[in-house]
């Protein structure tokens, strides 16, 4: 709250002391007599009273009312509001002394009653005084203080019953509430309605927000009296800090021009002499030498002539006058039209309309009030476009104890593209932007209009700006908004006040203005305060908050660079010169240079450039070899020498760090930086460069000391937080601690201002370090040069700072005399340097408010940092005149990953040739680009060599060889020759799984400690002691994964304890050796919302004493179990099960029916097996509470359960460990024993015989075969309906060939089981298509012998156990056993790594082979005996899988299952399921089989110390091959691409990702690895799973996918496994010397090839030709396929057009689909062409072909046994014709009226495509045969055209005969055959 005015005074003329003809102003009285404490009564108020002067008047003048403006010293604006009136003066009342007057005018009071009498003229000669009510108040009311005043004369005027007393002290003590509306709670608050006490009311609005002008209507009223471009001059006048003088004969009309000028200068406040209305006594401050706006009235107007250089605006004669002395800058184009446009638009809209034929009616123009709001508006946006981005400039120098901030000019007039624009830089010199800044730059703040305006509207002004509607919309908004800040509640503005009459002042006043009882007007003020101090103190609340910062700046105006507009083919040639420079290429550099040179006149180029050396420099260091230091010197001295004194462009700023980082060195302990080189530019000895570089890395240090503490005590995710924290800028920052500062405690406040205090201190000392490099020339003869130089010689005027330097001058000459130096010369260099900084030093100390004994204390050392650095120099200098020749070629530093760190930096070396004749330019041709010189590192994730090639020919070519230091498998010495001299050196050769050699000779500099520091630290990263110190969990560790997830804290126990929990349930159950017999509780699978399921009766345990269901129902799971149960249903397994349809959680009676299997959760706590996953799919029938005795008789525990179930046979896949001793060995030996009760005896075989029992009794084609589980028991029609394939038979595996024959034949007679001799050498080759029965008809060589066809086997074991042969050795199974055993050789997993070991050297040779050919290579593959476990494994699949597709279960237990199981179980699964060829579905798959069912790939990858004995067994690379080998024979069925395998086989071992590590899922839960995927919600940080970090990658780019996939649904895939179908994967050979390996995808995407300078724009495409060298070039890259190419063409044109990119798998999915529409063709279309091919195949049946005769393929049709088919003879051959159809394709009949015949036929599709059953149709009156996929559809899928088919003839024996079709559909029914032989061959002779 604020008093409405501060006193109230009469002032009245009295004669002038010294007697002469003026009079002056005395004060008669004023109230309060005593001065407020808070607001001293202003001086000076008699002379602004009668600004003219004091005179006496020879009539009766009306009364006159104006506010003058005082201003006291401290720049507070007082408001006098003055009404005058006129009272008769006696003649002599020049003469008498005042005192006389003062007795006579109360004399006059204590006379009676006034009299009214009208008024009549004095007497002739009759003069009158001037007398004054002069009101004093801070606020600006002046409608009110006339209103007051007004009402005050008229009481007295025409003596009105009221108390003169009471009407002042009401005014003196009225309250009103203070600016700023918007923290009004209510109107009442807003508005207050005062009266004085005289029946008036009056009422006052509070503006809105204190910090906006009010400004009525004066600048509506200055534009017209001046007119538009007079205004902007004055405007530009007031801003550039000219003199303004305003001349008019109204008072007020100069006060109101003044006003308006301020307004419209909002919102820079004006901070000069500003004084509206200027009395004449006081014209001699017009001489002032200040900036000034003032008012006086015209009868001055010649005093005003001979003012130079002053601005005179004649308010009544409408002119404005600048002096010729006077320039004022006009506004930057375009923003000075632009302006111009908008006013008169405001001014005049008339305008627009003036020339049009028929105008439309005239539209009302704003009200004056309004137009005023609207012309400020206009100059708001124009402030808003001026400064727009003005906060990104500002630097933040002090936070506490109050912000201290700099504005960097500089910088602010570079980005906007002003820099020569004299305005702007006017205005940024000016106080008043000073005053801005210190203001406004303060970031916590209230904010006001014009905060919002430039943070939030400038991109809408930007895009208006053509728009002259949209401008003048935008200005009406804004002029809203002002007026209401203006009236903020315009419905309540009413007045009522008394007015004097009308010529009342005319009238004759009986008496003067009474002398007024001080005592009664004090007592009401007296009153009124005491009031005032028992109410709480009114604070003014202030909203603030953080200022917005709105987007950074732009340029007003985008000129073009001239001559030297930078392409971005520029910008590339100054890229390429810097990465020649640092890759040592120093030709290709040499030839590139005046290019640079002459790019670098450009300001693109030159950031370029900086930016480009940023990147060279580590740990604030970059040592380089001499040429290297001439070429990055020439280069930064081009730079400099076109930058100015301001470095407006930071391109100093940006080469300040650099020049310190880039050095030589010159000798041991002298190092010769880059400073010493570039010190001959003007910036360096510019002060204003050197205090904004400060300021700046000031605010840096400054913002980054708040923003450490918050890493610690926060807990908030860090990752997320420190992305946060890059985006808070240094405002942000002091915004939040201005708004904590406040609560803080004493000491704390203390503590921060200290830490800022010692950080500008410390940064003080760095500049004075760095201004004595710049400063001080390399050789002290320069010196001359120097004191020359622009700024040391007067550098007391060149500061740009509004604090002048408090002691520099005199403080430094002391120290200067004193600092010793013996040389004069070098003393008069060190001399002016000292001068210098210590000015610096001074002045931006004393700016940021460091304490004057730090001042002191800097001021000591700068001359001691001086004299070093001198004497430094002189080392340097001597030095540098004998340079020695050129060394050794520079190391490249490897490019690395995120959170990959060095950990030994290079040692040099030399990368020798190994025996791959690829690198050294053999047979392929090629460049030697072995041997290579360069370095070795080595990184916490590989192992990296980079370098180039020795050979002066091959040019300048980077060769880079690396791999993950987890895949290194062989490290050994070698004594080696270097290659350049030829002396014998020490190496080193490493071996790594991921076929990568790195045979090395260490160069002569690196001694024997670095190498052998090399290989402990090379072995300590090889073997952690703990998994947890693999690179996969360091990375990122900075993110503290072990910190428990927020998200899930209310959600249950949070899943780190649930981790704890399983893992501790599961030691405490692991330690038991039998389960206790307690009733088990299924669980419940509560989300699901399942009523809770019963127990059945435990079926098959033969532990009589446990009593059968007595199980209560289950109540629901601890919360912890629930945790892990939905935890574990979330993983991969569960899914697939599900989707599998393999059963639920929930074991309730009424699922047992329906369902034969069902998901246990018995292991969820890992007790019943370790390795196994929480969730196990068992038989329905068997009760949990038996699997624990079933474990024990499997190795490790892992007894059998279902992985996959066939969708079509609905058989089964299982998977176990193989057995221990006992168990079914005990269990078939003791079937023929004559009593029953031995096999009582070991209760654990029969656990496992009844659970086997159960396995089978599940399969729904022996569930309900009553009991006699033979096939015998079945009718031909019951097994056509179960059997896919009737056809299939059976034989027997028994061998009586040698064993070298490894075939499979079939004795004729055994109707028994699958049975092995005891000399079977291994499976044959075909024993899958054997053992299913298949017809063979290919070559009988290549695939074994074919089989009698005479044999057929009536009957089929429901269950095959592939079991380990050596472990079923003389086992005679029963022939009436429902499971039969297929006993198989297998490879041990030390065969694998032996293997292993001799492909890799096999493929990545040591040294040349004795006689280099490729015989060798295949030689030393064969003996690998890789490809020979490939084809076992491929072979054991393939019979499994005709095992699952005939019908028959399996059961693979081999070896602990885990290694060999793995294999052929996921294999079984990828052949049989061609979901699992996705990629999702493989994923999928290695979740379950690999991950979830335990692969130890820790151990087998020796991934810790302890595993290192056991060495590297690559079972899961193995596994992969044999997925790439199916991949090559069947490209179509997979979803991803063979890079895709390349990419795991490469990260499984690498350590990289998590995924692949550890041995089960207990590990990873113990470790708390396995949810953390759900757990924890990260920030943007490194992919820890690879399926994540592949997801991401298959958004972005199309490397993993197969642009050939086309799946059949039902597709079963049998590979050839035979040693000669296989290929040598070329993952294990391939290699790209250019850029490492390409499976880690941030190295591999180098720079885009081929390079820029090879692209002639719009060349043709020849010219782009480059060579692509093998093993060193990325083929792919290089030459991507042409679907890849086209994608990428894509996104490039959209990215041209600026459109988002779409997604490239969105495109090739539309692409796909319009393909399909164009594939159905309507007419003439021959569809064979799409969908027939005669390439042959591995399935072979007899069918009838129709021959297309002009296409030349063939449409393979099989016959339906619907229509019953058979072989016929052929028809006479038509010959070709021309299409009939094309006449009939304009009749739109509907098909059915032309179906002549139809049926089902087979038709086989596209190439490696199965036959389908299709619907066909003749059409004889179109001469067609349309097929569709059902009878009952609508849409054809295909039309053969008959007028193209030459003949119907007999079938031979056709490609891929359908499986579930009867016998007879091949062989007999000759008729129906015929039928549709005869009708097509009909059809062709009508034709």
């Amino acid at each position: 709250m604020a008093r409405l005015a501060d006193y109230f005074v009469l002032v009245a003329f009295g004669p002038h002391p010294r007697g002469s003809g003026e009079g002056q102003g005395h004060i008669l009285q004023r109230f309060p007599e005593k001065d407020w404490e808070d607001n001293p009564f202003p001086q000076g108020i008699e002379l602004f009273c009668q600004p003219s002067g004091w005179q006496l008047c020879p009539e009766r003048n009306p009364p006159t009312f104006f506010v003058a403006v005082l201003t006291d010293i401290n720049s507070e604006r007082h408001y006098c509001a003055c009404l005058t009136f006129w009272e008769p003066a006696e003649p002599t009342q020049e003469v008498v002394c005042a005192e006389d007057a003062t007795e006579r005018e109360e004399e006059a009071d204590e006379g009676g009653p006034a009299q009214l009498s009208p008024a009549t003229p004095g007497p002739p000669g009759q003069l009158f005084a001037p007398k004054t009510l002069v009101l004093v108040s801070r606020l600006d009311h002046a409608e009110v203080f006339r209103n007051s005043l007004g009402l005050i004369y008229t009481i007295h005027v025409e003596g009105l019953n009221v108390g003169l007393e009471n009407v002042i002290g009401n005014l003196l003590t009225c309250i009103i509430p203070l600016a700023g509306g918007s923290q009004l709670d209510s109107v009442e608050d807003g508005v207050r309605t005062i009266s004085l006490g005289a029946g008036d009311r009056q009422v006052i609005q509070t503006p809105l927000a204190d910090s906006l002008p009010i400004s009525r209507c004066s600048v509506a009223l200055l534009f017209r009296q001046l007119g538009i471009t007079n205004v902007l001059s004055l405007f530009c006048a007031a801003l550039t800090e000219h003199k303004v003088l305003f001349l008019s004969r109204s008072y007020q009309r100069l006060s109101d021009a003044c006003r308006g000028l301020l307004a419209l200068l909002f919102p820079l406040r004006y901070s000069f002499t500003y004084v509206p209305i200027l009395p004449a006594q006081l014209l001699e401050v017009l001489s002032t030498p200040t900036p000034f706006i003032i008012g006086v009235n015209a009868a001055f107007q010649a005093e005003t002539q001979e003012l130079l250089d002053v601005i005179v605006a004649d308010l009544d004669g409408g002119t404005v006058t600048v002096p010729e002395c006077v320039h004022i800058p006009p506004l930057p184009e375009p923003l000075q039209s632009q302006t111009h446009s908008v006013l008169s638009m405001v001014l005049d809209p008339e305008l627009e309309l003036a020339d049009l034929a028929f105008p439309p009616p005239s539209t009302n123009a704003s009200s004056l009030k309004m137009q005023d709001k609207e012309l400020r508006a206009v100059f708001l946006r124009l402030f808003a476009q001026l400064l727009q981005g003005y906060r990104w400039c500002l630097h933040m120098v002090r936070i506490h104890p109050e912000p201290v901030i700099r504005f960097h000019k500089a910088a602010f007039l570079g980005q906007r593209g002003l820099v020569e624009d004299d305005f702007l830089m006017k205005v940024l010199e000016g106080m008043a932007f000073a005053g801005f800044v210190s203001e406004r730059g303060v970031p916590y703040r209230a904010t006001d209009l014009f905060d919002e305006l430039v943070a939030h509207e400038v991109a809408r002004m930007r895009a208006d700006e053509n728009h002259p509607q949209r401008v003048l919309r935008h200005v009406k908004e804004l002029a809203e908004q002002l007026y209401k800040n203006e009236n903020p509640y315009p419905a309540v503005a009413m007045h009522k006040v008394q007015r004097p009459g009308e010529a009342s002042h005319l009238r004759r006043v009986p008496r003067p203005f009474p002398r007024l009882d001080d005592g009664m007007v004090q007592w009401i003020v007296d009153q009124a305060t005491a009031k005032m101090q028992g109410a709480p103190p009114a604070v003014k609340a202030e909203r603030r908050t953080t200022v917005p910062s709105g987007p950074p700046m732009t340029a007003i105006l985008e000129r073009s660079g001239g001559l030297h507009g930078n392409s971005a083919r520029r910008l590339e040639v100054v890229r390429n010169c810097i990465s020649y420079v640092f890759e040592g290429k120093m030709l290709e550099a040499k030839k590139l240079l005046p290019a640079v040179l002459r790019a670098l006149k450009g300001r693109a180029a030159r950031r370029c450039l900086t930016q480009e050396l940023h990147l060279h420099v580590q740990q604030n260091r970059a040592v380089l070899d001499h040429q290297q230091f001439d070429f990055v010197v020439r280069m930064m001295n081009c730079c400099l020498q076109d930058c100015t004194s301001l470095d407006e462009h930071g391109i100093a700023a940006a080469l300040l760090p650099l020049v310190t980082a880039f050095c030589r060195k010159l000798s041991p302990g002298v190092t010769q930086f880059a400073y010493s080189c570039v010190q001959e530019h003007v910036v360096w000895s510019t002060p204003q460069f050197w205090e904004a570089m400060f300021y700046g890395d000031v605010q840096t240090h400054i913002r980054a000391l708040y923003l450490e503490p918050a890493e610690d005590g926060d807990h908030v995710q860090v990752g997320e937080l420190s992305a946060r924290e890059d985006e808070r800028s240094a405002l942000d920052v002091a915004s939040e601690q201005r708004r904590l500062w406040p609560t803080l405690s004493r000491e704390k406040q203390q503590e921060l201002v200290q830490k800022e205090e010692s950080t500008v201190f410390s940064q003080a000392i760095h500049y004075a370090n760095r201004m004595s490099y710049l400063l001080l020339p390399l050789d002290s003869s320069k010196s001359r040069l120097l004191r020359e130089r622009a700024g040391l010689g007067d550098l007391e005027s060149a500061s740009n700072s509004l604090v002048t330097s408090s002691m520099a001058g005199s403080v430094a000459e002391s120290y200067d005399t004193e600092s010793g130096f013996e040389d004069a010369e070098t003393c008069d260099v060190a001399g002016a340097v000292v001068r210098f900084i210590n000015r610096f030093v001074d002045k931006v100390c004393t700016e940021s408010g460091v304490t004057s004994d730090h001042l002191k204390g800097l001021h000591v050392m700068v001359p001691d940092i001086v004299q070093m650095h001198i004497e430094t120099l002189e080392a340097v200098h001597r030095e540098s005149k004998r340079l020695p020749p050129i060394q050794k070629p520079k190391l490249l530093r490897p490019r690395l990953l995120p959170d990959e760190e060095c950990v030994l930096d290079g040692l040099r070396v030399y990368l020798l040739p190994d025996g791959r004749e690829g690198g050294a330019g053999g047979t392929g041709g090629g460049p030697a680009l072995l041997p290579a010189e360069g370095a070795v590192f080595l990184t916490t994730y590989r192992v990296i060599f980079t370098g180039m090639p020795t050979d002066p020919l091959v040019g300048e070519q980077v060769v880079v060889r690396s791999f993950p230091v987890a895949a290194l498998t062989k490290e050994k010495r070698i004594s080696v020759q270097t290659p350049v001299d030829q002396l014998l050196q020490d190496g080193l050769q490493l071996r790594s799984c991921t076929f990568q050699l790195l045979k090395m000779a260490f160069d002569e500099e690196v001694g024997s400690d670095s190498a052998e520091l090399f290989r402990k630290q090379l072995h300590k990263l090889r073997y952690p002691p703990d998994i947890r110190e693999t690179f996969a969990f360091t990375l990122g560790s900075a993110h503290t994964p072990g910190r428990p997830p927020r998200t899930t804290k209310d959600k249950g126990p949070s899943l780190r304890t649930l981790s704890r929990n399983i893992v501790k349930n599961a030691k405490k159950t692991l330690g038991r050796q039998y389960v206790t017999r307690k009733k088990y509780n299924p669980p419940s699978w509560e989300h699901r919302g399942q009523p809770p399921p019963e127990d059945q009766e435990d079926e098959i345990s033969v532990l009589e004493e446990l009593e059968p269901s007595t199980l209560t129902p289950s109540s629901a799971l601890k919360p912890s179990d629930r945790m892990t149960m939905s935890s574990l249903v979330e993983r991969a397994c569960c899914r697939d099960y599900q989707r599998l349809g393999l059963g639920t959680l929930s074991s309730s009676l009424s699922r047992a029916k329906s369902e034969p299997f069902r998901i246990s959760p018995v292991n969820r706590m890992y007790a019943i097996c370790r390795s196994y996953p929480g969730l196990l799919i068992v038989p329905q029938s068997v009760q949990d509470n038996a699997l624990q005795r079933v474990s024990r008789c499997y190795r490790q525990n892992r007894f059998p359960v279902v992985c996959w179930r066939s969708g079509r046979s609905r058989a089964v896949l299982l998977r176990s460990g193989g057995l221990h001793g006992k168990g079914v060995v005990g269990l078939f030996k003791a079937q023929n024993a004559p009593s029953p009760g031995q096999s009582q005896a070991d209760s654990g075989s029969l656990e496992q015989e009844k659970y086997l029992q159960a396995v089978v009794s599940s399969m729904p084609r022996y569930a309900d075969a009553s009991g006699r589980n033979t096939l015998s028991g079945f009718s031909s029609a019951h097994v056509g309906s179960h059997v896919p394939s009737p056809r299939a038979r059976v034989t027997t595996l028994s061998n009586p060939m040698a064993a070298s024959a490894s075939r499979w034949t079939a004795p004729r007679g055994k109707l028994g089981s699958v049975r092995a001799s005891g000399r079977s050498g291994g499976l044959g080759a075909d024993v899958g298509s054997r053992l299913a029965g298949r017809d063979m008809l290919g070559p009988p060589q290549a695939n074994g012998a074919p089989p009698d066809p005479g044999f057929l086997r009536p009957q089929r074991a429901a269950l095959y156990i592939i079991g380990d042969k050596a472990q079923l050795k003389g086992v005679r199974p029963d022939p009436l056993q429902q499971w039969e055993l297929v006993p198989i050789e297998v490879f041990e997993a030390r065969q694998v790594k032996a293997s292993f070991k001799k492909l890799l050297k096999a493929c990545v040779p040591g040294c040349p082979f004795p006689e280099p050919s490729p015989v060798s290579f295949l030689r030393s593959l064969e003996d690998s005996e890789w490809l020979i476990q490939i084809h076992k494994l491929l072979q054991v699949s393939v019979l499994v899988v005709e095992l699952l597709d005939s019908g028959s279960s399996v059961l693979v237990s081999l070896e602990d299952g885990w290694d060999i199981t793995t294999q052929v179980v996921s294999l079984v699964q990828l052949l049989s399921d061609p979901f699992y060829r996705t990629l999702e579905g493989f994923r999928l798959l290695v979740e379950k089989e690999w991950l979830s069912f335990g692969h130890r790939f820790s151990h087998r990858g020796a991934h810790t110390l302890a595993g290192q004995g056991s060495g590297f067994t690559p079972v899961f690379l193995q596994f992969l091959d044999c997925v790439h080998q199916v991949h090559l024979q069947f490209p179509m069925e997979f979803e991803f691409s063979p890079f895709y395998l390349k990419f795991l086989g490469y990260h499984h071992a690498s350590r990289r990702f998590r995924t692949f590590l550890l041995d089960s899922d207990y590990e990873r839960i113990e470790l708390g690895l396995l949810y953390e995927e759900k757990g924890e919600r990260r920030g943007a940080q490194a992919c820890r799973s690879v399926w994540e970090y592949m997801d991401r990658l298959s958004k972005r780019t199309p490397v993993f996918y197969n642009y050939m996939y086309a799946p059949e649904d039902t597709e079963v895939l049998r590979p050839y496994s035979n040693v000669s179908n296989l290929k040598v994967w070329d993952f294990y050979t391939e290699e790209t010397l250019a850029e490492g390996p390409p499976y880690d995808w941030e190295l591999a995407q180098g720079p885009p090839e081929p390079p820029e300078e090879e692209r002639p724009d719009g060349g043709a495409p020849q010219s782009r030709r480059r060579v692509v060298w093998p093993c060193y070039d990325s083929r792919p890259r290089a030459q991507p396929d042409a679907i890849s190419r086209l994608l990428e063409e894509l996104q490039r044109l959209e990215a041209e057009l600026g459109r988002p990119a779409e997604r490239w798998k969105d495109t090739w999915d539309r692409v796909k689909a319009a393909q399909r529409l164009e594939g159905r063709p309507d007419g003439r279309g021959t569809p064979s062409s799409l969908l027939a091919s005669s390439v042959p195949h591995h399935r072979r049946s007899l069918g009838v072909y129709l021959q297309e005769g002009p296409v030349g393929s063939t449409l393979s049709l099989s016959l339906d046994s619907d229509q019953s088919s058979g072989s016929t003879a052929s028809s006479s051959r038509q010959a070709a014709r021309r299409s009939t159809s094309t006449l009939y394709s304009q009749f739109q009949t509907a098909e059915s009226e032309n179906r002549s015949y139809e049926g089902t036929l087979y038709k086989k599709g596209a190439f490696m495509k199965p036959w389908k059953a299709r619907w066909f149709v003749l059409d004889k009156t179109k001469h067609q045969l349309r097929y569709y996929d059902h009878r009952v559809d609508t849409e054809c899928k295909g039309v053969i055209d008959l007028a193209e088919v030459e003949a119907v003839a007999p079938g031979t024996p056709t490609l891929g005969a359908p499986k579930t079709v009867d016998e007879k559909a091949f062989f007999d029914d000759v008729p129906s055959a015929q039928q549709w032989v005869d009708q097509i061959q009909s059809c062709l002779s009508d034709a």
